[in-house]
């Protein structure tokens, strides 16, 4: 017969805390962040990936020690520290307020958790012994994913989509100047939002098409250099801002 094997946590500080009985049940929840912008005319948004939030782990852990009388608290006590800040950990500052508790991780046989920080914690103590002492305790636990995990799905913001872009439909009178001032506040970085769509001809931009819109244009110093189709500039007595061109009807 398989031997059964016991529920730990490990924290970061290489310490490792039992769990006296194993769980009932485990709750892993994964979740994508979906964005999208309010168009008139459209009863629902055209929605864009904007990045992966982090994982939870829920779980209830079950700790008695009416076999030995000793108080339970001995390890629901433990569990309360790993939710307290340790000097000790790498960036732990106190004179510019930085400091953290450890992260953990959850084991059971060949199943394991990611990376965590303690969320949530709740005790209720169940049953007590005749001089008033704790001896059986019920954990609620809820993890937090800590950092990325390549044996999970990529959960760090930025994973999967580096540069995610919101969507913009052409309508007839836009113009990519007018464009990257709803979006950027700065008409005169439109040139980005050609490069990121491919446009080489601005004066052709047919009403319908999605553009899109990068969730970050760069400043004007890193700025991408000027197209192919960009005209060469006026002559300086007649040197004034030209707009880009507008949406034609095809």
């Amino acid at each position: 017969m398989p031997t059964t094997q016991k529920a730990y946590l490990d924290t970061e500080t290489g310490e490792r805390l039992p769990c006296l009985f194993n769980p009932a049940s485990l709750t892993v929840a994964l979740s994508n962040v979906w964005r999208g912008d309010e168009t008139p005319g459209k009863s629902a948004p055209d929605l864009y990936f904007a990045g992966s939030a982090s994982a939870t782990f829920d779980t209830e852990l079950v700790f008695d020690t009416t076999d030995t009388g000793k108080p339970v608290t001995e390890y629901t006590t433990k569990l309360v520290h790993v939710m307290r800040i340790d000097p000790n950990l790498p960036g732990h500052d106190p004179s510019r307020n930085r400091g953290r508790p450890p992260w953990i991780r959850f084991h059971w046989g060949d199943l394991h958790s990611f990376k965590s920080v303690v969320e949530r914690l709740s005790i209720n103590f169940t049953y007590f012994g005749s001089d008033g002492t704790p001896l059986r305790a019920r954990v609620s636990i809820s993890l937090r994913q800590y950092e990325d995990d390549p044996t999970w799905a990529p959960q760090n913001p930025t994973s999967g989509t580096p540069h995610p872009h919101r969507v913009h439909v052409l309508q007839a009178g836009d113009t990519l100047d007018r464009i990257a001032a709803r979006y950027y506040g700065d008409a005169a970085i439109w040139r980005v939002i050609a490069e990121a769509n491919g446009i080489e001809d601005p004066f052709r931009l047919p009403k319908g098409a999605a553009l899109k819109i990068p969730q970050q244009p760069p400043t004007r110093a890193s700025a991408p250099p000027r197209l192919r189709f960009d005209p060469p500039p006026p002559p300086r007595s007649e040197r004034a801002m030209q707009p880009a061109p507008e949406v034609v009807s095809t």
